[in-house]
């Protein structure tokens, strides 16, 4: 008879999972080899065969799509016009949104704002923080005006008592500050790691979609400014939002990075004080710095953002290069490689000479201007600087570059000729073949068919 010897039969090893991209490895690795992520290879424990998973009852049965009501989906005014703007409308009932940000630029206290003229309107708000106690909290809302009768506030860590607090207070609006500071104890890991942030959203998002409940969730940033986490969690969420500004500055910017019910191109903008935040629904002037005398340098230009036309003035500055054969390029507000792109342009089609000077070009009041249609403002300010001639505080310039010298028409141009006449603006020179139509009178329109002649117009 034969025998099988002792021992024989080896154990199966686990398996390993990136919780990233799913990537599969016979042994633990710290960085995944498909999508290089650290931290995010765990063991696949608990997984059926292919194949087994059996029929389960349906939650509601399907039905044609003609039958399927909308009205729960329609959008709900979040208080905040330029929130809600950057949302497509409101906030969607049973809608989750991610919002991130750096320390300290204000992502608590627009919250806090948002939960507060919520609960105004007679909607009962849940605000779960787990940064702060509620003793804390108290305080910023009293400083901000933000007490309201409906709005219910709980500190927690725990993810449990998190959805119990969902099923006490049953709110149409749920805030938790942040999804980092959550934890599970039916999940290893500590709060904020991979595993936990996994399980704290899969639970929040599903309370919140079974119930109908609105969700914002505060994320924290890494140092390259991405969400902390597995980037699963931003496929979870209906809306990614990105709220940025400069600590020197007071402005602050809401950006939509992912939307599901709305554009992605539209931006808020808020102003944050001692007392809060408030809206700033005209900021057109706080991206120009007005000037008694025309400064070489300088050009004022309109960049669309959304379906709202700002304008936003460029400065350029250059000076004779002093490290030796290495001139530097340095910008601020402004894409460098486009920059780049410009100044060749520039000592190609029109002869200005850049290639020994050091060359600082940035956009005023912490505007980051990466439309295209910047590129002639961009032409006109280097010229400017490098001539020491400087261009009329009157005239705005619009226009995409090309390489071989031409201008090409952007966009939207009837409304940002219509914005920058409503500032007073009183001369724009723009693409040649553009379409006028909408145009002010008091406008006076140059066109222009490549950047030698936006040049010579613009320092004439």
């Amino acid at each position: 008879m034969a025998t099988t010897k002792a021992g024989s039969g080896k154990a199966a090893r686990p398996a390993y999972r990136c919780a990233e991209c799913g990537w599969t490895t016979s042994k633990w690795v710290g960085r995944c080899g498909e999508c290089q992520a650290w931290g995010t290879v765990d063991v696949a424990g608990g997984e059926r065969a292919a194949g087994r998973t059996a029929a389960a009852a349906v939650t509601r049965p399907a039905v044609p799509i003609g039958q399927v009501l909308t009205e729960e989906a329609r959008a709900v005014t979040s208080g905040i016009p330029e929130l809600d703007r950057v949302l497509g409308g409101g906030v969607v009932p049973g809608a989750v949104l991610l919002m991130a940000g750096e320390p300290g630029v204000g992502k608590s206290t627009l919250l806090l704002e948002a939960a507060a003229r919520w609960a105004r309107a007679g909607r009962r708000t849940l605000y779960v923080s787990g940064e702060e106690s509620a003793a804390q909290v108290r305080l910023r809302a009293e400083r901000m005006d933000a007490v309201a009768d409906e709005l219910y506030l709980a500190a927690e860590t725990d993810l449990g008592a998190l959805l119990t607090h969902v099923e006490q207070v049953q709110p149409s609006l749920l805030i938790v500050d942040s999804v980092q500071t959550i934890g599970s104890a039916d999940v290893d890991g500590v709060p904020g790691g991979v595993t936990q942030v996994r399980e704290v959203a899969a639970a929040v998002i599903g309370r919140a979609k079974t119930a109908n409940i609105a969700t914002l969730l505060v994320g924290h940033v890494t140092k390259d400014g991405s969400v902390a986490g597995p980037r699963v969690l931003e496929h979870l969420v209906d809306v990614v939002l990105q709220f940025e500004g400069d600590r020197a500055s007071r402005l602050r910017l809401l950006r939509a990075v992912k939307n599901r019910f709305g554009p992605v191109d539209e931006i808020g903008c808020f102003d944050l004080t001692s007392d809060g935040i408030v809206e700033v629904p005209d900021p057109t002037g706080l991206f120009v710095s007005r000037h008694e005398q025309p400064v070489a340098g300088t050009c004022v230009t309109v960049t669309m953002e959304g379906r709202r036309p700002l304008l936003a003035e460029v400065q350029a500055l250059t000076v004779a290069a002093t490290s030796g054969g290495n001139p530097r390029r340095t910008s601020s507000g402004l894409d460098g490689q486009r920059v780049a792109m410009i100044l060749a342009v520039l000592t190609k089609h029109v002869n200005v000479p850049v290639q020994q000077l050091d060359v600082y070009t940035a956009s005023v009041g912490g505007a980051r201007l990466v439309e295209p249609s910047v590129d002639l403002a961009t032409a006109v300010a280097l010229a400017s600087a490098v001539s020491d001639r400087p261009c009329p505080t009157d005239l705005v310039a619009i226009g995409e570059v090309g390489l071989a010298g031409e201008v090409r028409p952007v966009r939207e141009l009837g409304a940002r000729l219509r914005e920058a006449s409503r500032i007073g603006f009183k001369r724009a020179i723009v693409p040649a073949g553009s379409d006028l139509t909408g145009v002010p009178p008091s406008l006076t329109v140059a066109k222009v068919g490549d950047v030698a002649t936006a040049v010579r117009a613009a320092l004439s």
